[in-house]
């Protein structure tokens, strides 16, 4: 698969676990949920009046009953799609609930990450969930799903594909992959995934690794936790972070983390909103990872994951970007929900570097920039992985 390709994987900055993340993901971003408030549908004259006209004509034309809620609820899902802005959606009741839950890292599904391949308008698996239903029954990072029980599903069906692939723990749903040329039918069966954000372990020469996969909330605390077990157990010479395939989510997840591995009072985040006021955001504790790092990146790395390899690499020598450019996520949504349950996610704000870069639609350039080898998927065989080879080369 070309680079170019994979390089539109996640499109969206919530990362999508298919028990219960709508996208997306993951896009996949960052999402801070800001309360409630009263919903409140206000139209100006000649809208009210155009769908007043609608209104008339297919009450008195269409064959069929009318659900009012329900077209109401369309024509504001039509009405925020209509900014053109990927990223910005109304979302329904129900839809806020798998959010919710999303946030937690509860689900119930096959636990893989996937989102909307927009240049080709495809479903693609980012990656399945460590221990996942979706590992075990062989799905790979790459992989495109066409078919979900036999329905088939567009890019731009993501959130239906996701609906279709949660459902009841026990239950099994079949799923129609492309993988390269060849076409392949898995069964798997759903279940309750308990998602870990961070794997974290020693390889030669008390090399610390840990791969963050996402930034749900409760991402901070088990990176903090991982990091302190692999001290205990060994004297950690470097640190490997491995960012690789890592969509976003929730940004202070990664201000915290980003807050570990610089000085304090120094800054991590600018943001800009609409009114062009910057917000700058700073550590605000004294640096507990003291050790040379190398951050492994690669294309679908993005969002939150841009926020935290930027803050650490341009306030930190002893540091290294390894791998391929990041995919240029560098503006922010905000989740408002409403009184009804339902809610609107609508980008906010731009954010830059500490040293004032843009990152949307430019990315993060690696320092060495290192490729996989052709058709190699990540965290496969560890010696084919020539980026993670890289940075224990560097880290040694």
């Amino acid at each position: 698969m070309s680079q170019k390709t994979q390089k539109v994987y996640k499109t969206i900055m919530l990362i999508i676990l298919t028990a219960a993340i709508t996208f997306i993901i993951t896009s996949v971003g960052m999402y801070r949920i800001l309360g409630s408030g009263n919903v409140k549908y206000i139209a100006t004259d000649s809208i009210g009046r155009t769908f007043q006209t609608f209104r008339k004509f297919i009450e008195k034309n269409y064959l069929g009953e009318i659900d009012d809620s329900a077209m109401l609820e369309s024509a504001i899902k039509g009405y925020v799609a209509g900014l053109n802005d990927e990223y910005s959606e109304y979302i329904t009741k129900e839809e806020m609930e798998d959010y919710m839950q999303e946030a937690t890292g509860k689900y119930v599904g096959i636990g893989v990450y996937i989102a909307n391949n927009t240049e080709t308008n495809q479903i693609v698996v980012l990656m399945p969930m460590k221990g996942s239903p979706a590992e075990e029954a062989g799905l790979k990072s790459g992989d495109i799903i066409t078919k979900v029980d036999g329905i088939a599903y567009t890019g731009e069906q993501l959130s239906e594909a996701s609906s279709a692939l949660k459902q009841e723990a026990g239950t099994k749903v079949q799923i129609e992959i492309l993988r390269g040329e060849e076409v392949l039918t898995l069964e798997v069966e759903r279940r309750e995934v308990k998602i870990n954000h961070v794997e974290a372990k020693t390889l030669e020469n008390n090399i610390g690794y840990m791969q963050v996969s996402s930034f749900d909330e409760g991402t901070y605390d088990e990176f903090k936790q991982k990091w302190e077990e692999l001290q205990s157990n060994n004297t950690i010479s470097n640190l490997i972070i491995d960012l690789r395939n890592n969509g976003g989510g929730i940004v202070d997840e990664a201000i915290n983390i980003a807050d570990m591995m610089v000085e304090k009072d120094k800054t991590l985040l600018i943001t800009e909103s609409k009114d062009k006021k910057e917000e700058i955001t700073k550590a605000k504790n004294d640096k507990t990872i003291t050790v040379p790092i190398v951050i492994l990146v690669n294309e679908n790395t993005a969002s939150a994951s841009e926020i935290l390899s930027a803050a650490v690499k341009e306030n930190n020598e002893n540091v290294t970007i390894v791998g391929t450019t990041t995919y240029g996520k560098g503006i922010i949504q905000t989740i408002y929900s409403f009184n009804d349950g339902s809610g609107i996610k609508l980008t906010t704000s731009e954010y830059y570097t500490p040293n004032h870069n843009t990152i949307h639609k430019i990315g993060i350039k690696p320092d060495i920039e290192v490729e996989l080898p052709e058709g190699e998927s990540l965290y496969s065989v560890e010696e084919n992985d020539t980026q993670l080879q890289k940075a224990i080369e560097i880290a040694i």
